[in-house]
């Protein structure tokens, strides 16, 4: 059975994708600082009938993430998709936030990102159809001064798609982020719709691998 790691495992994208990814036979882990959040979340997949894990991660600390892929990768023998959906949204302007939650929110934007990327590479590519999921997001294309911290991270996500996918097209593993330029609700169309763009990605022919989409494809 394939394993498909979730971090930032919200209601949201995070918790779609992964009921997606279910739908298709993965083992599911999800993870977030809540457990008791992301435990609801388990169990609305297990009465489905998926194989779902619960795991407890701080996206912002390089440490707990490190350790939460080598973790998985040891319990379950693969690492085989990882979805890495973590975000700070905090409505801040340069003049107005600290310095110390700006730094918070950089480590859960792109931080944790980059650590669970280096992490999970080796794993990703013994796996021979690994793949790196990202959630992006417009302010990457859109920047916005009352939300900079988390426009600074989305430009960082879309950075690393586009800056790793050749380098790791050629270890077997497809680096791909869906740039979501709209709000998201829980149990939505568009939570829905997005999920559904990263199975695509995951299921590309490798000789027509793409780094991003934009969703919704106007945007």
């Amino acid at each position: 059975m394939k394993t498909f790691l979730s971090i930032g495992s919200g209601p949201g994208i995070g918790y779609a994708t992964a009921e997606r990814f279910a739908q298709e036979g993965f083992r599911i882990v999800l993870s977030a600082r809540s457990i008791e959040k992301t435990q609801a979340l388990a169990e609305k997949l297990i009465k489905q009938g998926h194989s779902v894990a619960v795991h407890k991660v701080d996206a912002a600390d390089p440490a707990s993430v490190a350790a939460l892929v080598a973790e998985v990768e040891q319990q379950y023998g693969s690492l085989d998709v990882l979805h890495y959906n973590a975000a700070s949204i905090r409505q801040a302007s340069i003049a107005s936030q600290p310095r110390d939650t700006f730094l918070s929110d950089l480590a859960v934007n792109i931080g944790g990102a980059l650590v669970a990327t280096q992490a999970a590479a080796p794993a990703l590519a013994r796996s021979g159809t690994g793949a790196l999921l990202l959630t992006g997001g417009g302010f990457a294309l859109f920047p916005h001064p009352d939300y900079l911290s988390i426009s600074i991270g989305k430009a960082g996500i879309r950075a690393q798609a586009l800056g790793l996918f050749e380098s790791f097209k050629e270890q077997n593993i497809h680096v791909a982020t869906v740039t979501v330029a709209t709000f998201v609700n829980p149990d939505s169309k568009e939570s829905t719709d997005i999920a559904q763009e990263f199975w695509k990605l995951y299921t590309q022919p490798k000789e027509s691998w793409t780094a991003e989409v934009t969703y919704p494809a106007s945007a």
